[in-house]
């Protein structure tokens, strides 16, 4: 037999009859509560590979800029979507780190730092998955461009046709993400 929701209020008798039934449940409750603190290592790992990531774009404008005098304007092009490329990545490692954090470990005050982006206290978890998913399909995007630009030097339609595939998929992927955010936010909860 369930028991009714006011037997289960902490008002209720069941909790005044067993104060330890409820100092148990606030133990459990406190030890759930500050686990969320067992995911701020994650983000200091997101930072490191921020840095990683930071050391590869450096390698990467640095033959860029030795071999300019003589590429073409395609080996350009290709060379500048690869910063790019690699550009968004580090974006979308800093959208996971602050709105993570934030909607995840503990609320970041910015009142001490006027230069902070105001986007960084603003987005909740549904703007995070469109923001990521937006950042995908961005990097998506490049890959696809970048293989369409190199087509004359190695054409593989089997490699073409699976990053379009995947692209659209990713694209899908997000039109649907934010028709359903959409429809749960017109929702009355």
């Amino acid at each position: 037999m369930s028991k009714k929701p006011s037997e289960r209020q902490p008002g209720s008798a069941k909790y005044r009859a067993n104060p330890s039934l409820k100092r148990a449940e606030n133990a459990l409750e406190t030890v759930l509560f500050n686990s969320r603190w067992l995911m701020a290592p994650f983000y200091l790992g997101l930072v490191v590979s921020l840095a990683v990531l930071l050391y590869k774009f450096v390698q990467l404008l640095w033959e860029f800029i030795l071999h300019a005098p003589s590429a073409t304007e395609s080996d350009i092009i290709l060379g500048v979507l690869s910063l790019i490329d690699v550009s968004l990545t580090g974006n979308l490692i800093l959208i996971v780190v602050f709105s993570g954090y934030e909607n995840f470990v503990s609320r970041i005050d910015p009142a001490g730092h006027p230069d902070w982006p105001e986007w960084m206290t603003k987005v909740d978890f549904a703007g995070l998955k469109q923001k990521l998913l937006a950042s995908i399909v961005a990097i998506s995007a490049i890959q696809v461009l970048k293989a369409f630009m190199n087509i004359d030097a190695t054409f593989d339609s089997v490699k073409l046709a699976w990053l379009a595939g995947i692209h659209v998929v990713f694209v899908l992927s997000t039109v649907v993400i934010a028709f359903s955010d959409r429809l749960s936010a017109k929702e009355p909860h």
